[in-house]
């Protein structure tokens, strides 16, 4: 008999139009691998989705991203429900999207982390006590929503209309080099991509857009960097507490690893790097998604 996996998808976080295509690509995905599929575009309406879980499931496949479907909300209802979920729990998701206290968590296990500040949007206009360039980030989304990177000579105004992300903004220093990211399966890393842009760093449209990006897999990198990397990303899942897959985005400077963050619920769009890393390890897509069906859990 078919096990029965809903596709939760969409949402209402920024992440929305990207969470529909990664939903759909592991719909197809799962009904390729032999699964009886239902997909759930989630809205705002926790009795509907209530509803829509019922009969219950035998499983979920967690395809939303951003707020709400990533950092632990969605996860404790699925708690509550007793129904098996893709990817991490509520307290690896809620860590991993909580950059201050998943980069604490990093440092604390000598992983290599880089430097910033907590400041209010009011001591934006001021200036930071970092020289340039510096990059300022939400403290709670995903996919590079909200970043920018302020040049030398550069100030940045961040008022309610320009930063609707809250009154408090992450200042990191600037890591110059490459961009490197590691997708952890269980407890093994897949391998090493390189990606390039011509867009100045890896933002929103970088990730999704078509052509956006160049990723070279694997990455030419010493083999001790490689190993370091893969190294450094699955005890970044580990220390998180993360379960099924995740992917650690990091930089590489031409002499340290600097990872900067680990995302608990990577895109599976057809441009996404998990996918693409899981190929190149010889797991087919259906394979890859039924994989993380079969792992789902509770905590």
């Amino acid at each position: 008999m078919k096990r029965n996996v809903a596709v939760l998808m969409g949402g209402w976080s920024a992440e929305r139009e990207v969470s529909l295509v990664s939903g759909a690509a592991v719909a197809n995905g799962l009904n390729a691998a032999g699964y009886s599929v239902t997909s759930i575009d989630v809205q705002r309406d926790m009795g509907a989705l209530l509803t829509r879980l019922y009969p219950k499931p035998d499983a979920v496949f967690n395809a939303l991203h951003g707020r709400y479907g990533e950092d632990g909300c969605v996860q404790g209802l699925l708690n509550i429900l007793d129904i098996p979920y893709s990817h991490s729990g509520l307290l690896a998701s809620a860590l991993a999207m909580d950059k201050p206290a998943a980069k604490a968590l990093f440092a604390a296990a000598g992983i290599t982390v880089a430097e910033h500040v907590i400041a209010s949007r009011d001591d934006l206009a001021g200036g930071v006590s970092f020289e340039a360039p510096y990059v300022i980030k939400p403290l709670n989304e995903g996919s590079s929503v909200g970043v920018t990177i302020i040049g030398a000579g550069e100030t940045y105004s961040a008022d309610t209309e320009s930063w609707p992300y809250g009154d408090k903004v992450m200042v990191e220093k600037f890591i110059a080099g490459r961009e490197l990211t590691v997708a952890v399966m269980g407890d093994k890393a897949l391998g090493v991509t390189e990606i390039t842009t011509q867009r100045g760093f890896y933002d929103y449209d970088a990730k999704y857009a078509e052509g956006g990006s160049q990723h070279r897999l694997p990455a030419e990198i010493p083999a001790p960097v490689e190993a370091e990397a893969m190294r450094i990303s699955t005890l970044a899942h580990q220390e998180l507490g993360c379960r099924g897959v995740s992917r650690a985005d990091i930089r590489f400077d031409g002499k340290d690893l600097y990872i900067l963050e680990v995302n608990t619920q990577p895109g599976m769009t057809p441009t996404s790097l998990v996918p693409e890393q899981a190929a190149h390890a010889g797991i087919p897509f259906p394979e890859l998604v039924g994989w993380m069906v079969e792992n789902a859990a509770c905590d």
